[in-house]
């Protein structure tokens, strides 16, 4: 299952990110990561909750920041849930792109059982319909 914290930059998106986060660590029997665009974070998360910093690693399209999700769950049989703070930009998504990325994370979710959490940088009303189901917060 794919949840999406949509608003334009700035609103607050993060905050929420992070406060699903904190919140799911105490009721999780796995393992929880965080992928951002930075250390920036590090001391806001739970000790519990892996933070990936996703400008470490030389991804540069959307299909190869796919590769790198199917990479870390096949390493991590134990991952329960992923959260994808700043997914535009993390996953180098270009305007046509983004309704793709979603769809295949989305099946990727469902196959894998892990749930994944994004924070798109997008008004709700520029969302392509598909990708509007997935909305759980709108900033």
């Amino acid at each position: 299952m794919v949840e999406i914290i949509a608003g334009e930059k700035g609103k607050g998106k993060t905050k929420h990110l992070l406060d699903r986060v904190n919140g799911a660590v105490p009721g999780s029997n796995g393992n929880i990561v965080y992928l951002d665009k930075s250390q920036k974070h590090m001391y806001e998360l739970s000790n519990k909750v892996r933070l990936i910093n996703v400008k470490d690693y030389p991804i540069e399209d959307c299909d190869e920041f796919i590769g790198f999700i199917c990479g870390i769950i096949s390493q991590d049989h134990d991952l329960e849930e992923l959260y994808l703070d700043s997914f535009l930009t993390i996953a180098n998504i270009k305007d046509d792109e983004f309704e793709h990325a979603v769809e295949k994370l989305d099946s990727i979710s469902e196959k894998y059982g892990v749930k994944m959490t994004l924070s798109v940088s997008m008004n709700e009303a520029d969302f392509p319909e598909k990708a509007k189901s997935k909305i759980v917060i709108s900033l």
